[in-house]
């Protein structure tokens, strides 16, 4: 994880840098107030990787002599097709047009849908086909 903490520290480095630059060729407060954020949204970043790269084991990917076949294994559970987000983003557009609109009892009916529709989307590896 430190590769990845490097990363995230130069990118926080670069933009803390181009902020000052861009207030004093724009005096926007909005983009420097964006920039500033994402600065120290960066930083956060880099601390968390860097403290956890500290306290754990070095992967075989960060050491020098690591071999390929020491990352061989398991790389964790990555899940097949579902049809769940599609359904998440429906019941989310009605919710959305629905107080575009300020119809109320649509925004009722898609926050219905979206309840029923998270539910099968959070349990969808209880049941079925892909049950664990």
């Amino acid at each position: 994880m430190k590769a990845e903490a490097w990363v995230f520290g130069i990118t926080a480095l670069f933009v803390a840098v181009v902020t000052p630059a861009y207030w004093f060729l724009s005096e926007d407060w909005t983009g420097t107030s964006a920039l500033t954020m994402t600065a120290l949204l960066f930083g956060m970043v880099t601390l968390y990787l860097g403290f956890h790269a500290s306290k754990m084991d070095a992967r075989p990917e960060d050491r020098k002599e690591g071999e390929i076949a020491e990352g061989a294994g398991e790389l964790g559970f990555f899940p097949p097709y579902s049809w769940w987000p599609l359904w998440c983003a429906l019941a989310l557009g009605v919710i959305v047009y629905g107080t575009a609109l300020a119809a109320w009892w649509l925004v009722f009916i898609g926050f219905t849908i979206g309840a029923v529709v998270s539910c099968g989307f959070i349990f969808e590896y209880y049941r079925g086909e892909h049950a664990h």
